[in-house]
C-alpha cells in the first residue's frame, strides 16, 4: 500500500510540475501561430534575416506616413527610437514629453488643428495583437494592431503586414477610418508564414502522460507479480500486489462519485438529517 501512495504522489507531482511550465510560458509579441486544415502557419515578425536583421522592425527606430495634414511615426511590436528628425508637435505628454516626443510609445500622429501640430498618442507596444488579414488565407499576411486607451478616448492603429518575399515595400495607405483609428499597410518578407505539416490526431502532452502513468502502472503490477512469485512463493490469485485495494476500488468509486451526486444535488426529500427533531 505505501508503494501505491508513493506512485500516486509522484503522479500529483507530476501534473502541478506540467500546469506550471504551461502557465510560465512567455510569448513574445510580434509572434503569432495559427492551425489550419493540418497546418501551421508561424509567424515571427522580428526574427532576424541576411538581408533584413531586425526583421519587421524600421532600422531607423520608426516608420514615417504622411497624408494631408495628417503625420503619422509608428514602430512594429516595440517603442520608436529618434536618433534623427523627431516629432515636433504639441499635447506630446504620454510619449516622452517635448524633449523625447515619440520615445515612449509605438505610434504617434500629428495632426493639424488651427494651424498647430497637435500629437496624439495613438499605439503602445504592450497592447500590441496580431491576427490574419484573412482567414481563408493564412499565407496573405497578418495585421499588427497596438492602441492607447484612455479616459477620453480610445486611439489605435492596425497595420496589415502582407507576405512579400521581394522586398519591403511602403508602408502606404494610410487611412483615417474612425475618431482616433488608423489604418497603413507594408509589405515584408517575414509577413510570410512558414508552414509546418500537423497532425492533429496526434498525442497532446496530456495524452502522453497518461500512456507514461499506465505503463509505469504496468511495470508496477509485473515486478511485484513477479516477486511475490519468486521470492515469496505465493500462488493464485494473491500474487497481484495490494489484492484487497484492487477489489475495493470499484466500491471506492460509486462511493466517490455518488457523494459527488449529493453534494451537488442536495439533500433529497427522503433523506434525513443526522439530528432529529425530539419532542418532549
Amino acid at each position: 500500500m505505501a508503494i501505491l501512495n508513493d506512485f500516486l504522489i509522484l503522479f500529483l507531482s507530476l501534473l502541478i510540475i506540467l500546469s506550471r511550465v504551461e502557465s510560465n510560458r512567455i510569448s513574445n509579441i510580434c509572434d503569432f501561430s495559427y492551425i489550419n486544415e493540418n497546418k501551421l502557419y508561424n509567424y515571427s515578425l522580428d526574427s532576424p534575416t541576411s538581408n533584413y536583421p531586425h526583421g519587421v522592425l524600421s532600422e531607423d527606430g520608426f516608420y514615417k506616413l504622411a497624408a494631408n495634414t495628417t503625420v503619422l511615426w509608428f514602430q512594429l511590436c516595440d517603442g520608436m527610437i529618434f536618433n534623427h528628425n523627431p516629432p515636433r508637435c504639441a499635447g506630446c505628454l504620454d510619449c516622452g514629453g517635448p524633449a523625447r516626443c515619440g520615445m515612449e510609445c509605438s505610434a504617434l500622429v500629428s495632426n493639424n488643428l488651427g494651424g498647430y501640430d497637435v500629437c496624439t498618442t495613438i499605439g503602445r507596444a504592450s497592447s500590441t495583437q496580431i491576427s490574419l488579414i484573412d482567414k481563408a488565407k493564412p499565407h496573405t499576411g497578418v495585421v499588427v494592431k497596438m492602441s492607447s486607451g484612455s479616459l477620453r478616448v480610445n486611439c489605435s492603429l492596425s497595420v496589415s503586414v502582407y507576405c512579400d518575399a521581394n522586398g519591403v515595400k511602403g508602408p502606404i495607405a494610410l487611412k483615417h477610418i474612425g475618431d482616433c483609428e488608423y489604418t497603413a499597410e507594408l509589405r515584408h518578407p517575414n509577413g510570410c508564414a512558414k508552414i509546418i505539416s500537423v497532425h492533429r490526431s496526434g498525442w497532446s502532452w496530456l495524452g502522453t502522460l497518461v500512456i507514461i502513468i499506465l505503463c509505469l502502472l504496468g511495470a508496477y503490477l509485473v515486478a511485484g507479480t513477479a516477486y511475490r512469485f519468486f521470492a515469496l512463493g505465493i500462488r493464485g490469485i494473491e500474487l497481484i500486489p495490494n489484492l484487497e485495494f484492487w477489489l475495493s476500488l470499484p466500491h471506492r468509486t460509486q462511493v466517490f462519485f455518488a457523494s459527488l451526486v449529493r453534494r451537488f444535488r442536495g439533500p433529497t426529500e427522503g433523506h434525513r438529517s443526522s439530528y432529529s427533531p425530539v419532542n418532549f
